[in-house]
């Protein structure tokens, strides 16, 4: 079985069957970006419509317990989230009502600075701010992941110390491996996972620049990841975008708060935009992840910790 801790795909019943054919049994989808609190439940609407009409693919995972139950029975589960904090609105009080109606995971901030803290794209990050502090409180009350995949070094280090439970990092690498602003510096890894926070290791190509030629090309950069802040503290967040066009993307990258043009992670420093990875391009690649890790020296258990073990372990504390 297999976990993906991020996909940003726009899912219909064939992108669920692909889930569920490619041995994925849970993926934590993103159902948003610049959305406000309305737009993000009309999101939520459809996503468990989705769900509900394709209940023989799919069931929406909760809790550890959940998650392990509907991939027991051979589904995927669903876990939502979102990958910016826009569809609170400045109200403390929605955490726990965006909880209540099944969001599991959530993006202090996005591509730029919000009212919780800095992005990993702003020039100077301020750290976590005063209402920042209360949203971290609050997503551990309810029991609610803090995602800092996009999220600025020093606000991201607020939020470690902060937080009274382990928080990760769902999509992302390590910048002391591939430089690039959207990737996190070994310290603030080092830290997290000290504190039992967990990485979604990706394979998009962008921000695996030198480790995205093969299979074992990346496996290579697992393994000294894992010298660096222990193989369980390591899963895969692939940062898929299965189905999405360019006005998708041009969403993404934009939302409403830009006219010129947005380059997201197309490009890292003073670097072109990196070749597609070919050996991955979708769930149904999947298989390729085991023994390629096997290859470059993890053991049975430790691979199927990456692979599964290690994000269940992260959510049966976090999610409690």
């Amino acid at each position: 079985m297999y976990l993906d801790s991020l996909i940003c795909s726009r899912l219909d019943r064939q992108g669920l069957q692909d889930l569920v054919d490619g041995g994925v049994r849970s993926a934590t989808v993103t159902c948003g970006f610049w959305e406000d609190a309305t737009e993000s439940m009309d999101a939520l609407v459809r996503w468990q419509r989705l769900i509900a009409q394709n209940s023989d693919l799919a069931g929406i995972g909760t809790s550890a317990g959940e998650i392990d139950r509907i991939a027991s029975e051979g589904r995927v589960a669903i876990i939502l989230g979102f990958q910016n904090s826009a569809f609170l609105q400045g109200r403390l009080g929605y955490v726990d009502l965006f909880h209540q109606m099944g969001v599991r995971v959530a993006q202090l901030t996005y591509n730029i600075q919000n009212d919780i803290g800095g992005s990993c794209y702003d020039p100077e990050d301020p750290g976590l701010t005063r209402f920042g502090e209360e949203v971290v409180a609050e997503m551990n009350r309810v029991g609610m992941v803090i995602d800092l995949s996009h999220v600025g070094n020093r606000t991201s280090l607020d939020a470690v110390r902060l937080s009274e439970k382990p928080v990760a990092v769902t999509h992302a690498n390590c910048s002391d491996l591939v430089e690039h602003p959207r990737n996190k510096p070994a310290a603030l890894l080092k830290e997290l996972a000290g504190r039992g926070g967990m990485v979604g290791l990706t394979v998009y190509h962008n921000i695996t620049r030198g480790y995205n030629a093969s299979t074992d090309d990346w496996a290579r950069m697992v393994a000294r990841t894992a010298d660096l802040i222990g193989t369980e503290h390591i899963g895969i967040g692939t940062d898929d975008n299965q189905g999405g066009d360019a006005g998708y993307l041009a969403w993404m990258r934009n939302g409403r708060w830009s006219h010129r043009p947005q380059p997201g992670a197309s490009g890292g420093p003073g670097s072109e935009a990196a070749q597609k990875t070919d050996w991955y391009r979708g769930p149904a690649d999947f298989e390729v992840f085991g023994p390629a890790l096997r290859r470059a020296g993890f053991s049975d258990e430790e691979t199927h910790g990456i692979l599964w073990g290690n994000w269940m372990r992260f959510y049966q504390e976090v999610m409690a």
